[in-house]
């Protein structure tokens, strides 16, 4: 089905054996357009390039302009069906939509999913349109949200891994898609190979301790590895818990990993220091300074 004509789309218009009448116009931000020699204005936004050029056959006839007016209407710009494209993508876009266009056409068009991505991937959608309700009633979560839109929130590992195309929703004007940033968690310590701050290269798979002990290259020799600690942002408090954490006997499956949140620093001291504080972790990471360096880890 043709998209519909919008404001601001160029439009251009043949009136077949009348040169006279032949013209491109622009459909003005009231969804109208002006065509010679017919009095008032044309409706056209909302209508299919079809139905203008039904409307304007009958419009000339009306006014006995032409006898057997044979008129074509085709978008030579379309510019009313913007997707706006941002966060964690190859390169933010406007994509005007010309056709039925899914959800990784657009982010493939956007240069693909970037690195640093997080888990989900957000659609913002004006109320007016129908959110596309997908075949087994689970694959997206819809929800209200204020301003007059809804949100379509789609997990990537679904979209990207799944093979379930259910995810892969189509996409209309006026969409805004955003993917957030993955999190930083960060590695500190004498304890370990290559403290820094690191996101997952898993387009939203969980990092868990061991994960960011692999990231930042591994235990020295020298780690006191069962006297680690995480240090988490109470949203209670505001002050850090600490989280104490044994790495090596999660290694022997002796007790479950744990799985890390944004923002959380995972300290793994050496020999010289078995007991730390919240401040000295921020100090070994530079926190709140240049110094910090930010990893993108690879998952093998």
């Amino acid at each position: 089905m043709d998209t519909p004509i919008g404001a601001g789309d160029l439009l251009h218009i043949e009136v077949f054996d009348v040169i006279e009448l032949t013209r491109d116009v622009r459909v003005t931000e009231t969804g109208d357009i002006s065509y010679p020699l017919i009095p008032g204005r044309i409706p056209a936004a909302g209508l299919t390039p079809f139905q203008l050029q039904n409307s304007l056959e009958q419009l000339l006839l009306e006014n006995g302009l032409v006898s057997h007016p044979q008129v074509s209407v085709f978008v030579k710009e379309q510019n009313s069906q913007p997707v706006s494209i941002v966060g964690a993508v190859g390169h933010p876009m406007v994509y005007q939509i010309i056709r039925p266009t899914t959800l990784l056409e657009v982010l493939a068009a956007a240069g693909g999913i970037a690195d640093a991505a997080g888990s989900v991937v957000i659609i913002t959608r004006p109320n007016r349109l129908t959110v596309l309700k997908t075949s087994n009633g689970g694959a997206a979560d819809n929800s209200s949200a204020p301003d007059d839109s809804q949100t379509i929130t789609i997990h990537l590992q679904d979209l990207i891994e799944s093979g379930n195309g259910s995810y892969n929703i189509l996409v209309y004007g006026g969409d805004a898609v955003s993917i957030p940033l993955a999190g930083i968690v960060y590695v500190a310590g004498a304890g370990v190979a290559q403290p820094g701050g690191y996101v997952l290269q898993s387009h939203g798979e969980q990092i868990t301790v061991l994960k960011a002990v692999a990231l930042a290259h591994g235990l020295t020799g020298y780690a006191k590895a069962n006297d680690a600690v995480i240090f988490r942002t109470n949203p209670a408090t505001g002050q850090r818990d600490q989280i104490p954490v044994r790495i090596k006997e999660i290694e022997k499956n002796k007790t479950e990993d744990v799985a890390m949140k944004s923002n959380d620093i995972l300290y793994i001291p050496d020999s010289a220091g078995r007991k730390v504080l919240a401040k000295g972790a921020e100090a070994a990471l530079g926190l709140g300074t240049s110094v910090a360096v930010y990893r993108i880890g690879t998952k093998n």
